[in-house]
């Protein structure tokens, strides 16, 4: 069947669900099993929201989805308002990101007032990937991270909150929140660094802290990688901290050719993704104020 087919079988099973609805209200409705008709009524919301799907009519297919999540809650059945709601949400994505945060928090109060909260947790990235890419909101993307970083922490989901963490981390220093990054790098570097399976990302982590601590200041950074050392002996011998100790090494002698060197050098092995790039222009720039490009 054609898009238009879909659209039009859609509408019919709306109208037929809104009679559901208005016939439960009825006195004689209230006397015999009213609550029956308002299931059958969700039912077919539900049918007419995936209609509206084939038909890639994405608000309709939110807006049907919504009615059945509504009807749900009247009937109690708070598992099924919440899927409601996520499909709501996923359908609303497509036209409306604005209506498909809306649609997922409601479903997070559920499940989070249900004790569910790995999947509330699941949700807020949702809305965070929503605010990163879409809305392009990174202050509300790093508030719904956090968010299900707590509620993963609170489950035990340790590394489930980590990447979460991880992603906080890489906002904030982005947006000159270093201390904030900081932290969440030590931490995370320390976690991972006591861990068989991890000990060889905790050099990474300890790498963006030492940056981010030298965008404040070079007796930070020069510090930091003393304690990291110190806390993490493999740290030493990593590309990464020859690389902060050459770059802090160039900084004191304000020598910004050494410095470009360096950075390429360790560019040439291991890549340097948009975010070191950031940092390191950044750093660069507090040499002499210099303004040109790394590479």
């Amino acid at each position: 069947m054609d898009p238009a087919g879909k659209e039009k079988e859609a509408l019919q099973l709306l109208a037929e669900a809104d009679r559901k609805v208005r016939g439960s209200q009825s006195f004689f409705a209230g006397l015999f099993g009213g609550s029956s008709r308002i299931e059958e009524a969700c039912d077919i919301y539900a049918r007419a929201a995936n209609m509206f799907k084939m038909a890639k009519n994405w608000s309709a297919a939110g807006n049907a989805f919504c009615q059945a999540a509504q009807l749900h809650l009247q009937l109690q059945s708070k598992h099924d308002a919440a899927t409601n709601f996520v499909d709501a949400g996923n359908a609303f994505k497509k036209a409306d990101p604005q209506e498909a945060i809306n649609c997922l928090i409601r479903a997070i109060e559920i499940y989070t007032d249900m004790g569910r909260f790995t999947i509330a947790a699941k949700h807020h990235i949702s809305i965070a990937e929503i605010y990163e890419t879409e809305l392009v909101d990174i202050e509300k993307a790093i508030a719904h991270y956090e968010q299900a970083a707590d509620y993963y922490k609170g489950e035990e989901s340790n590394s489930s909150a980590n990447k979460c963490l991880l992603k906080v981390a890489t906002y904030a220093a982005q947006l000159e929140q270093y201390q904030k990054a900081i932290e969440i790098y030590e931490q995370v570097g320390t976690n991972a660094m006591d861990s068989p399976l991890l000990k060889y990302s905790a050099k990474e982590y300890f790498f963006k802290a030492a940056l981010c601590h030298f965008c404040i200041d070079m007796l930070n950074a020069k510090l930091a990688i003393q304690k990291y050392e110190e806390m993490f002996p493999a740290f030493s011998d990593s590309r990464e901290c020859k690389l902060v100790k050459k770059l802090l090494e160039a900084h004191e002698e304000q020598n910004i050719d050494s410095y470009t060197d360096s950075v390429k050098e360790y560019d040439s092995i291991s890549r340097l993704d948009q975010w070191l790039t950031t940092m390191l222009l950044r750093v660069k720039k507090t040499i002499q104020g210099e303004e040109e490009d790394l590479r």
